[in-house]
Formats: structure tokens, C-alpha cells, sequence
């Protein structure tokens, strides 16, 4: 399959998601991206079209570390970190948004790394 179609299924799959999920101030989409090299996670009332807080491997702090790459590892540090700069902004509940991705590996080791650190899902 060429890479443009896998591209617009992609993305068709996460339209067609985004249509069911949906934050609010009191309980935020908790949207996870994963590339090749980095993973970004966004907190996002949808109602006011803002994000409340985020956190990547990017970020100040953690990019120092060279060794941080869009692995497992990496995932439980970010999840339990996202879960930390979370709750420091008083946010408990939250709405898992994978964007498409399957429910295991990098993405399920950041969503229990961040419910271990009290979100809840």
C-alpha cells in the first residue's frame, strides 16, 4: 500500500474518532502522539479550543536526557510526568484520546504509568 493511503486511512481514523471524543474544562482529552523519535501528550478542553497543559520528550527538562527515544521506557517516564504536570494544574479526570493508535505497547505503558499517578481514565 502506497504511503498517501495509508496516510488519508490514518487520518480518516482519527476524524472518525474525534468525532466521539470530547473534552471539557473538567474532565480534558488526554490527546497522545507518538512519532518516530518523540512522544508529545496534550491536555485539551475542546470546548474552549485550549490546551490546559502538555509535555513531550522535547520539553525543557527532559530533552537533556539523549538517551530518550519514543520507546516503553520513555513512555512510563512521560506518562507518569504528564500525570504529575496534570494534577499540578488540578485536572484528575481526563479522556484518553490515542488518535488511532492500538491499545498496547508504548501507548498502554503510558496510559498506566499515568494512572499509577493518580489520572483517571
Amino acid at each position: 500500500m502506497r504511503i498517501e493511503k495509508k496516510n488519508q486511512l490514518r487520518q480518516l481514523r482519527r476524524w472518525r474518532i474525534r468525532k466521539k471524543i470530547r473534552g471539557t474544562a473538567n474532565r480534558p482529552r488526554m490527546a497522545v502522539k507518538f512519532t518516530q523519535q518523540h512522544i508529545y501528550v496534550q491536555f485539551i478542553d475542546d470546548a474552549c479550543g485550549q490546551t490546559l497543559a502538555a509535555t513531550s520528550t522535547r520539553a525543557k527538562g527532559i530533552s537533556d536526557d539523549p538517551s530518550l527515544k519514543a520507546n516503553i521506557v520513555t513512555a512510563k517516564k512521560i506518562g507518569a510526568q504528564a500525570a504529575e504536570i496534570a494534577k499540578g494544574k488540578g485536572i484528575v479526570s481526563v479522556v484518553f484520546d490515542r488518535a488511532g493508535a492500538q491499545f498496547h505497547g508504548k501507548v498502554k505503558a503510558l496510559a498506566d504509568a499515568a494512572r499509577e499517578n493518580g489520572l483517571v481514565f
